[in-house]
């Protein structure tokens, strides 16, 4: 490692100013700062400097994401040779070939063969999503002269876990790049940004392309045109339509393990659950935000649940449903604790993940038109996360000023 540290100092004196490479210092302090710790430092006594800094925190979510990332391939592989061994073409599948090459055999429930076929789908778009979404990020280091943080580190992670495996890469480019650009560095770059850069690309999708991002077709990444026995549906849409015959088909314990078609990251609430875990022992995730939203969702569910409906289904799905099926767990795990666009007070968190419990439920419920309504829930409450952080504020001034007042 000391060659390297030798290395990167012998190439250092350019990229600094008056250098011919001055204007490329963002991508030399990058791979600088990636490698080794930042060698600047507080000295003065009167600074006290917390254990953690952006480059650990964004580590960190990365981290906690990997139990997603590693179910996002077990399940799209899964999913994907469950369909061809159980259609009538399946012999005439390239994949059956391939693991029979390799020696897997061709057992859906060979976790090898699961993993090895979901990488397939899953590696590709995260790739194109990095390659794309970095330059965009080293671009904008550079003409504004600042640092490229390790921001992106979390985003380009996060959108590819919340698409469908047979999104066609080509979106993926587009989608990155307009939430980098119109999601985050319109408003300054990271710690700027109002609304979750993963979520913006992931709607920017969602409402530009439905066909490849939404309905029956992209959930599994095997061709159904010969399969009867199976949907490629997910859960949550086919709740939408007859929520009593989804409850027939899938057990609450499969959704939970997330082995049901959809989004390739968001299936597994109890990967999500892992992830939580870590992100509130390492005090990154905000366990108040979590709490809000688990809190919204069950009252406002249970509210639905005793109205019911003789016309919409919906309104019987209990709350433990609600919580086990499509984005709910990503998205309240991982993108609205987003210490960004989230709330920032204490008692606002908990406002804040409430209204997106509310508003998921109320999505999924009364508009079956848009069964997954976690991102429109948080994007929404993205927006409101200042304001509600400012009554917050402003309630804790005037209980200061009373009490002071009485003394």
């Amino acid at each position: 490692m000391q060659f390297l540290r030798n290395l990167l100092d012998k190439a250092e004196k350019p990229f600094h100013k008056g250098g011919k490479l001055e204007k490329f210092y963002p991508l030399y302090e990058a791979t600088d700062t990636f490698l080794y710790t930042p060698p600047d430092v507080t000295k003065a006594s009167s600074h006290v400097r917390d254990a953690i800094d952006l480059k650990r925190m964004m580590i960190t979510v990365v981290i906690a994401l990997i139990p997603c990332v590693l179910f996002a391939m077990y399940n799209t592989g899964f999913q994907a040779n469950y369909a061809i061994a159980h259609g009538a073409a399946a012999l005439a599948n390239w994949q059956t070939s391939l693991f029979q090459m390799l020696g897997f055999g061709f057992d859906p429930t060979s976790v090898l063969a699961c993993m090895l076929h979901g990488a397939i789908y899953f590696l590709p778009v995260y790739l194109v999503t990095m390659i794309v979404g970095g330059h965009a990020e080293v671009l904008f280091a550079i003409v504004r002269k600042h640092e490229i943080n390790e921001g992106f580190l979390v985003t380009g992670l996060l959108f590819p876990l919340t698409l469908p495996p047979t999104i066609p890469l080509w979106q993926v480019a587009a989608g990155i790049l307009f939430g980098v650009i119109i999601g985050k560095e319109v408003f300054g770059g990271t710690g700027m940004n109002v609304l979750n850069p993963a979520l913006v690309a992931r709607a920017f999708l969602f409402f530009a392309y439905p066909g490849q991002i939404s309905g029956d077709g992209p959930w599994i990444a095997a061709d159904l045109t010969t399969t009867d026995a199976l949907s490629g549906a997910t859960a949550l849409a086919q709740a939408a339509g007859d929520t009593p015959a989804m409850m027939a088909q899938w057990d609450w314990w499969s959704a939970f393990v997330g082995l049901v078609p959809g989004s390739m990251g968001e299936t597994s609430a109890l990967a999500c659950l892992i992830g939580a875990a870590i992100l509130i022992l390492t005090g990154v995730g905000s366990w108040r935000t979590m709490f809000g939203v688990t809190l919204g969702t069950f009252v406002m569910a249970a509210g639905l649940n005793a109205i019911g409906s003789e016309t919409n289904s919906m309104f019987g799905l209990p709350p433990i449903w609600h919580m086990v099926l499509g984005g709910w767990a990503f998205g309240m795990v991982f993108m609205a604790t987003d210490p960004v666009s989230s709330a920032f007070t204490a008692w606002g968190k908990v406002l804040y993940g409430f209204g997106i419990g509310v508003l998921v439920v109320l999505v999924r419920v009364i508009n079956p038109a848009y069964p997954e309504g976690m991102m429109l829930a948080i994007l929404f409450m993205n927006m409101f996360a200042p304001l509600i952080d400012h009554f917050i504020v402003t309630a804790n001034i005037k209980r200061r000023m009373a009490h002071y007042g009485t003394r």
